[in-house]
């Protein structure tokens, strides 16, 4: 499969404190790759290294081309970044949030209301409230959606079941798989969670101190009891 997303010894610090050092990875088109690992391994900091809102090293390729400049230039690429804790605009209504997510395109909005609401159709029903009056699924969710109406070709997820009941996390999750097989979106998630992360991608990397540590099929990862019980927590 031709590699969407390519990390060559890509590190990142914040002052002194090195997040990553020497990272490389590869993610193919119409992929779902996880990244794994405990709290303080890296896992963030790649994906703000790939969106481009932490200063990097190495080399980041998306689609063939040398990934250069802020979050603004990876967007306008095709890469969609849901962070931790959603971001989403509170203060703003739940269609205006969405109609954000558009920013870096012309035309086609209602076209992609219309495709966004076939996987959140309450959307439509909230589209006239404040997206801080949300629970904490239905924010989670509307970043989702957000993101989705750039009509990106990388989808990245930042613990995207944090906080969350576990019926609300398995409907994301729901969403994620049927973007992917019905949709062809490749999609890179970072969890906690790495039985559910598993099981949804199709490949995966352990990060440990900011290197990967592990990396290979999901399925591969999930038979090996070693890994399992040192990197998964299972």
């Amino acid at each position: 499969m031709t590699a969407l997303l390519e990390l060559d010894d890509v590190g990142a610090r914040y002052g002194d404190i090195v997040a990553l050092r020497g990272v490389d990875l590869a993610v193919a088109e119409g992929q779902v790759a996880a990244v794994l690992g405990a709290n303080g391994a890296g896992k963030t900091t790649m994906l703000r290294a790939v969106s481009g809102t932490v200063r990097r090293s190495g080399s980041i390729v998306f689609a063939g081309r040398r990934l250069r400049g802020g979050p603004e230039a990876a967007a306008r690429l095709g890469i969609a970044h849901v962070p931790e804790g959603r971001g989403t605009l509170g203060e703003l209504s739940v269609r205006d949030n969405l109609r954000l997510g558009a920013y870096t395109r012309r035309g086609g909005l209602d076209e992609d209301l219309e495709r966004v609401g076939g996987y959140f159709p309450w959307l439509e029903e909230r589209r006239d409230q404040e997206a801080g009056t949300l629970s904490g699924g239905e924010q989670q969710m509307l970043a989702l959606a957000r993101a989705l109406m750039s009509r990106p070709r990388l989808l990245m997820l930042d613990e995207p079941s944090l906080g969350l009941a576990p019926r609300v996390t398995a409907e994301i999750f729901r969403i994620v798989r049927e973007l992917n097989e019905r949709d062809g979106l490749t999609v890179l998630v970072v969890e906690q969670n790495a039985r559910l992360a598993l099981d949804v991608a199709q490949n995966a990397f352990v990060l440990e101190v900011g290197e990967v540590a592990v990396s290979g099929p999901s399925s591969e990862l999930q038979a090996n009891e070693s890994v399992r019980r040192s990197y998964l927590g299972y």
